[in-house]
Order: structure tokens, then C-alpha cells, then sequence
């Protein structure tokens, strides 16, 4: 009975954020003001696992929202939920297999695969340079709610066989560590942020193994939903900048073109 309790729980808790996110997009402007910039954060992430033999990261990618709150004038507080996140390990091999109890299927050639479905949080402080570059850093708490490992092989017809073998009873739900990361805005600090974040877990991935952390390398793209009027102007302006600048320099250059032409 308490497991479909927390079944259900789990479901209406997964609903909701993803309803939060969509609301969050439709309502994008009202959640920008002069204080608080709200968006899209997603990007690739390469993960694995100390304390298993696999060196070997897991590629995946990861989608989620962010909130930039000022705090004062160049320092910010970075949060939000990676909604849509995975971490692990790849490339296990059959000592992993072993210390983790999974099975060894002994089939095809192929990889196994740890993958753990999680939400995570950051809760970073940043700091803005005026050259429109960014250092962060701060914890990162995650929310491991589903984890298997996968073999992926290609049978004697060449068809990909995938196998997916649940072992999230063997894996503590809360994770927690610290990250930290740097970044460029795009458009003289108004437009797209490009970024790289580096997170190291500080508890266990697995119950009763210790030394077995999560890392991951982050590689961000964030993209501001809807924007404040004031910023919407300032947006403005520098297009109209830069606009005008491309058009001196095109003038200059047939000017240039212009006198070399008479000269001769």
C-alpha cells in the first residue's frame, strides 16, 4: 500500500513540475522584471561515477529552467530544476557488473550502462564581469527518482537489442554536492549564454558502497524567456548599435574603395 502511495506521489509531483515549466514559458514575461531574468536551461552532460572501475562517461543530455536573481550590482544568485536530467556511468565493465549485483548477460557485443534519472537544483552564487563573462559557484542538490542499467548490442542481423535492468532499490534518492562553472553572454550581455559547469556529488551514489560520488560536466545553453520592458529596450538600442556600426564600417570601406579608385 505504501508503495502505490508513493507511486502516485511521485506521479502528481512529476505533473506538476512539468506543468510549473509550462507555465513558466507561457507566463515569460511576467516572471522577468529588472531583478529576475527567467529561461531555458538545457545543453549536453557527460557524467560518470567514482569508485567503479569504467572510467567512462555516459553522454545525455539535459533540459530544464533557471532563474538569475541580482542580488547586488554584479552578484546574482543562479537556480532553478533540471526537469529532464540524467546521470551515471559508461562502459561498465564485468567487474562493475559484479560489484553492483547486475547481470552479466554474457550476449552480442556491447556496452552496459549505469543511467539515473534525477531533478536537480543548483543554487549557485554568480558573479558578472563587465565583459559580459560570468564565474559561478555554489551546491547542487539532486533527486535520483529511477535507475537502471542498460546493454546495448546489435544481434547477429544487425538489430540494436537494448535490455534495461532497474536497480533504483540499490541507490540513495538524495544527492548532494557542490558545483561551480563559467560562462559568455551573447549580444553585449543581452542575448544567449553559453557555459561550462562541473559538479561533484559528496554522498554515496550507491547504498552501502562507499567512495561511489556523481560527477558531471555541463555544457549550458541558456536562453532568456520573455524580458523586463527595460530590457526589451536595451535590446533594442544595441540592435540599433550595432546596426548602424555595420553600416560605418560598409560606408568606410567603399569610401576607401572610392579614393583608391580616383587615385589612380
Amino acid at each position: 500500500m505504501k508503495k502505490y502511495l508513493l507511486l502516485i506521489f511521485l506521479m502528481c509531483f512529476v505533473y506538476n513540475l512539468q506543468s510549473q515549466v509550462l507555465i513558466a514559458l507561457l507566463l515569460g514575461d511576467k516572471l522577468n522584471t529588472g531583478k529576475v531574468e527567467f529561461g531555458l536551461d538545457g545543453g549536453l552532460n557527460y557524467s560518470s561515477i567514482s569508485g567503479l572501475e569504467s572510467n567512462n562517461f555516459s553522454q545525455t543530455y539535459n533540459l530544464g529552467f533557471y532563474f538569475d536573481i541580482k542580488m547586488k550590482e554584479q552578484w546574482f544568485l543562479n537556480t532553478g530544476v533540471a526537469v529532464k536530467s540524467t546521470l551515471g556511468a559508461g562502459k561498465l565493465t564485468d567487474a562493475d557488473l559484479s560489484y553492483l549485483g547486475a547481470t552479466n548477460w554474457g550476449i552480442g557485443d556491447g556496452d552496459y550502462t549505469q543511467k539515473m534519472s534525477a531533478f536537480l537544483v543548483p543554487v549557485l552564487a554568480k558573479y558578472k564581469f563587465k565583459n559580459h563573462m560570468h564565474v559561478e559557484a555554489g551546491p547542487q542538490f539532486g533527486w535520483i527518482y529511477k535507475s537502471w542499467i542498460e546493454y546495448d548490442y546489435e544481434d547477429d542481423n544487425d538489430n540494436s537489442i537494448l535490455i534495461k535492468e532497474n536497480n533504483i532499490d540499490m541507490v540513495n534518492w538524495f544527492d548532494m554536492g557542490v558545483a561551480g562553472g563559467v560562462g559568455y553572454r551573447f549580444l553585449k550581455g543581452l542575448g544567449w549564454t553559453v557555459g561550462l559547469r562541473y559538479y561533484y556529488g559528496f554522498t554515496n551514489v550507491y547504498k552501502n558502497k562507499s567512495g561511489t560520488n556523481n560527477s558531471s560536466l555541463f555544457l549550458k545553453l541558456n536562453i532568456p524567456f520573455g524580458v523586463s520592458d527595460e530590457k526589451k529596450e536595451e535590446i533594442k538600442n544595441m540592435k540599433t548599435h550595432l546596426k548602424e556600426k555595420k553600416t560605418e564600417k560598409k560606408a568606410a570601406k567603399k569610401k576607401i574603395r572610392e579614393e583608391k579608385k580616383n587615385s589612380n
